[in-house]
């Protein structure tokens, strides 16, 4: 049977499918590009996968320029199709942290720097939600800007070079070990350590109206950078008037020949720069005081169903696809029960930045009270790494 010629990944997927949204959210987030093929409206392509899966529509199936092809692959199954470190060279670290964003990033850099054995673990790609952000303009340093997938990786090579292990899986638990706390990511390992640093980010919130999760993935996203690049030609719509959604609403319009950004109150909330760049784009409009309440379709995006606040009047808006960002939700899954959470489910901490928990910490956007910025992130991953070195020399 002959395989599709060509440089790219190739993702046979269908849009109802939640494993081809994994699969195809884990390249977004690792930054490798992709060619997705919806195999309900290519015939061809439908032939192919079942003529590869025995008669079978199995998706995904994600075919590789080298000829290799995956089915229905796991996260670790990609890390380790593309190469990522899946397994730690040891068992026992001084100091373990969940998440790869600017707060673990730079925690790790200081701790091994210190020469400490640290161990990162992220389930996804280098930078958290800064790794998938167009350009950072407001982190010191960088007077011109720099690309969000850049500085997560000449993060990610600091954080080596100092000594720091860096790997790929996902934390499925952490439970004690008498004095000591071990991690157990997804492929059943354990890894013990001293103390534990959780800088699991933050995730955007969703709106929760009828038809949204049926549009997941297909036409409601949440990564401009990930899926922009499948609009072009088309008209977006972007919910959420902060400064993430100007940001990503101007990223956009590389891509569609046309932005709009609704916000739910009666003004917006980003700065004053990015209104101006905002208003400056003949290709973009924003309305403020209106409500998205639920989306038609199923396979397809039939309209946005909108409610205008001020004259409770209902309408029907038609775009090609649509991008939330309106907030953010805590990954703090690993600690929920186990420490103390504000009631959004942020994780507590004291002033040392450590939790109910002795010996976890938490820092950066999972952690209650902290400024959601990269800057003070990375600034928080800094004390935390301070914070555990003393810890470590009371504990021993």
């Amino acid at each position: 049977m002959a395989l599709p010629a060509g440089k790219d990944i190739v993702v046979y997927s269908t849009t109802w499918c939640p494993d081809c949204k994994r699969a195809k959210k884990f390249f977004g987030e690792q930054r490798i590009p992709y060619v997705n093929i919806d195999i309900e409206e290519d015939g061809p392509a439908l032939e192919f996968v079942q003529e590869l899966n025995g008669g079978m529509r199995i998706v995904p199936t994600i075919v590789f320029p080298d000829g290799d092809i995956l089915v229905e692959p796991s996260n670790a199954e990609l890390a380790a199709k593309l190469g990522l470190q899946t397994q730690a060279q040891r068992r026992f670290y001084d100091v373990i942290i969940i998440g790869g964003g600017p707060a673990g990033l730079t925690a790790a850099l200081y701790l091994a720097r210190e020469g400490l054995e640290t161990l990162v673990i992220e389930r996804a790609g280098l930078g958290g939600q800064v790794g998938i952000t167009q350009t950072l303009d407001n982190f010191p340093g960088f007077d011109e800007g720099i690309p969000g997938a850049e500085f997560a990786d000449r993060l990610g090579r600091q954080a080596r070079r100092f000594g720091a292990e860096i790997m790929t899986q996902d934390v499925i638990n952490l439970v004690p070990q008498g004095r000591y706390l071990c991690a157990i990511t997804e492929d059943g390992t354990e890894y013990g350590a001293n103390a534990v640093l959780l800088t699991t980010g933050a995730r955007y919130r969703r709106l929760n109206v009828p038809g949204e999760e049926e549009l997941l993935g297909s036409r409601i996203h949440f990564c401009a950078t990930c899926d922009g690049a499948f609009y072009k030609g088309g008209r977006l719509l972007v919910i959420g008037g902060g400064n993430s959604g100007f940001e990503e609403g101007l990223y956009l319009t590389r891509y569609a020949r046309e932005v709009d950004i609704v916000e739910f109150a009666p003004e917006v909330k980003a700065s004053q720069i990015l209104q101006q760049e905002v208003a400056q784009k003949p290709n973009m409009r924003v309305i403020t005081h209106h409500a998205v309440t639920g989306f038609k379709g199923g396979r397809q995006l039939e309209a946005v169903l909108v409610t205008d606040r001020a004259t409770g009047e209902q309408h029907e808006w038609h775009y090609d696809g649509v991008f939330v960002f309106i907030g953010l939700t805590p990954n703090s899954q690993l600690a929920q029960t186990k420490v103390k959470t504000d009631p959004a489910g942020f994780v507590v901490t004291d002033m040392t930045l450590m939790t109910s928990w002795p010996g976890l910490f938490a820092a950066g956007d999972v952690r209650a009270g902290s400024t959601k910025q990269a800057a003070s992130a990375a600034g928080e991953g800094a004390t935390a790494a301070l914070m555990i070195r003393e810890y470590l020399k009371q504990a021993r």
